[in-house]
């Protein structure tokens, strides 16, 4: 079964924004490797003062294995995130629903 799961990280979110295109390859190495990792989906989301991330992954320790990597801590340091501010991970079991789509 797949988990969904949702971080919050805290930041600077002009940076992050500007960063998606000045830096749009190494954005795509990193999700190359959480596909290997894993990953089933991926997408940003950008609010006040906070960047949303929502995945599924195959399973809740691929996602830790692959999120407690240290370069990756330090890639989304590199692109606005408040490092004083820990993420806010939350990991559910992924349902079918009549409803999905």
């Amino acid at each position: 079964m797949s988990v969904i799961v949702t971080v919050k990280i805290s930041g600077d979110t002009d940076v992050f924004t500007k960063s998606l295109e000045e830096r749009a390859d190494l954005f795509r190495e990193v999700a190359e490797r959480g596909r290997k990792a894993g990953a089933v989906h991926h997408q940003f989301g950008v609010g006040d003062g906070f960047i949303l991330v929502v995945d599924e992954w195959d399973s809740a320790d691929a996602f830790n294995a692959f999120f407690s990597d240290p370069e990756l801590m330090g890639f989304i340091g590199s692109v606005g995130a408040d490092p004083n501010v820990a993420p806010e991970i939350t990991t559910v079991n992924a349902i079918d629903s009549p409803d999905k789509f």
